[in-house]
This record gives C-alpha cells, structure tokens and sequence, in this order.
C-alpha cells in the first residue's frame, strides 16, 4: 500500500483512524490538529500531526505509561534442587481497544493488553507458564529463547494448537540473557501478532545489570482495514501518540534503560530515533558490552535490543521512528527530563 493510501485514513494527516474495522467501529468526525485547523491537509502544519483528545484508558484497561515501567516478575518459589521456579497464568481474550479517539478496533490480547505483559525473570530461573485459550480462536504462545521443541508453541508439535477454551503449561529455563519475545505462532501468523498478541520476554544475566531506570517501548502497528497491505496506525505500547500527550519522564544524569522490541507486521523494517542524544546499543541485550554508539537504530520484525544513555541536558527530546510516514500515523513521542 502507498504512504497515500495509508493516510488516506487519517484526516488532515492526523485526525482520526478510517476504515472497515470488522466487529468494531470507525468514527468518522474530523478532528484537526490542535492549533492548526482544518488547513493540516498535507501533513497536520508545521507542528506535524497528533490527535485531539486522547484515548480512554480506563476503558482499554491499560496505559502505555504504565506499561512503561511494569515488569511481571511472576509467582515465585523454590524448587528442590534450590533453583528459582517462576510462574505465571496468561489468558488470551478477545477485546475491542480505542487505538485513536473514537476508533475502535477488535484486538486479540494477551491478559487483556496490547502490548501483553513484560515477563521477567533471571538466566537460570525454571519457568512455568500456564496459558489459557478465552478467545474464539485457537492460539499458542511462542518465546524467543532456548528450549525443548515440545515447548515452542507452533502447529504440528508437542501439544500445538490450543484451542478456545483449552489451556497447556509451557515449562522451560530461562536462557539466553537478553531482551525476548513472544508471540502467537498459528496461522495466518501475521494477523494472530498484528491483532495484538505478543510481549517483552526480558532474562536479566546472572550478575544483573547496572541500576537504572528501566522503560520498556515495543515498536507495533495496526492494520485496520484487514487487508494485509500495510497499516494506518503506528504506536510504542500500543497506542499512537500516546507519548507526545504525556512524555516520558526521565531525571538528568540518571542511568536510562530502554528495552526496545519491533513487533510490527506488514512492514519490513521499523526504527527508533532519539533527538539531542545518542546510547549504547546492545543488540539482543546478549551480550553486555555495546556493538555503537549511535542515535538511530533498525530493526526487522523480531528484532530487539537494548539502548543505555544518560541525558546530560533537561528539556524535551523527541523519539520517532526514523521513516516519516511510521511518525506522521503515530509512532514518535517526547522524553521529558528534569532535574
């Protein structure tokens, strides 16, 4: 699909989301960029675009400034041989999600989130994960990582599919370190992670990293249109724009972390820019020293990594992706440091 056609769905570049959504709901009310009226045709002004108003989070039942910061350490024991056991319950549901104001689109969820939740554990931690099926439709969930080939969660192999109202535990260690996946593998593979059913899958090293402030963003996108030919919405934790409304906030000089995952479908590469600042990147986070020293990074689907900076400066830095059609349907946002 052409940048064109893809904001053809956005009015004046930056109003609202248009499109059949099946099961859900399109709202076709113009909403100009604020302080530029309804001349931001081509592009949303010189301020580029954003929404009017934002999402109802309340109703979503999550908020990517929270998700920002949750880390889902799980239920915690010890086993016989002393080693950490790790346990959680994932459900799969079926749930319409306002991913722009007034626009609603019939999302496949991990626990109820788009993103799903960030799963975090230590190399060398047993893990148990007991999935259940809620949704309509048949699901798995696939981790990046190491393990057996019954617990890889994809058609045809040790349990496979599971069905709607079915359940498995998938039970593994936890190796490599490094910033992970995971995702639902069953086919069509793109609409089951395009629909919302994926998450951050972090296994800190032995020896832990430096304190830090520790953000997670996960690079996605969304195809409301269902046609498989490119998307009209592009967003950090699940929601465009959400960040140019409520910046994150960092403190000066602080050790910042970012977890950085690119998720996105129906494109084939995405990008992360930062403004007024460069990091140390690790690609994959398995490895604990940096490959550069850069204030761009690429990512395919699937890629990840990890970027480490101080901000030695306050004020209000953006981050976009760095391809200008991804930023101008919602995927950029501000840092906000402070002192």
């Amino acid at each position: 699909m052409s940048g064109a056609s893809r904001r053809g769905f956005l009015l004046g570049g930056a109003g609202v989301a248009l499109g059949a959504i099946p099961g859900g709901q399109a709202h076709a009310d113009p909403m100009p960029p604020v302080g530029h009226g309804a001349h931001a045709a081509h592009g949303g002004g010189v301020n580029g675009p954003t929404f009017r108003g934002t999402v109802d989070h309340a109703a979503n039942g999550f908020n990517p400034t929270e998700i920002l910061r949750s880390f889902d350490y799980g239920k915690t024991s010890k086993l016989p041989n002393g080693r950490t056991l790790r346990e959680w319950e994932i459900v799969a549901a079926d749930r319409e999600i306002e991913v722009a104001p007034g626009v609603r689109f019939p999302s496949w969820t991990f626990n109820g989130r788009v993103p799903g939740p960030t799963l975090r554990c230590k190399a060398g931690d047993r893990l148990r994960v007991r999935f259940v099926n809620g949704s309509a439709h048949p699901h798995t969930m696939h981790f990046h990582g190491i393990h057996p080939a019954e617990m890889d969660g994809v058609p045809g192999v040790g349990r496979g599919v599971i069905e709607p109202g079915g359940e498995f535990v998938y039970e593994f260690d936890a190796e490599p370190f490094g910033i992970h996946l995971y995702h639902c593998h069953v086919g069509p593979l793109a609409e089951h992670i395009a629909r919302g059913l994926y998450g951050t899958f972090i296994i800190d090293p032995p020896q832990g990293r430096p304190k830090a402030d520790e953000l997670v963003m996960v690079m996605n996108g969304y195809n409301t249109t269902f046609d498989a030919q490119g998307n009209q919405l592009y967003a950090v934790n699940g929601i465009p724009f959400h960040y140019m409304h409520e910046p994150v906030q960092v403190q000066r000089g602080q050790l910042v972390r970012i977890y950085l995952a690119n998720i996105l479908e129906y494109d084939p590469i995405n990008s992360f820019h930062l403004h007024g600042n460069f990091f140390d990147y690790f690609p994959t986070g398995t490895r604990l020293e940096p490959s550069e020293y850069t204030d761009t990074v690429v990512q395919a689907q699937g890629q990840r990594g990890i970027c480490e900076l101080r901000f030695p400066y306050p004020g209000k830095y953006m981050f976009h992706a760095h391809k200008s059609e991804f930023a101008d349907l919602g995927w950029m946002g501000f840092f906000e440091v402070t002192e």
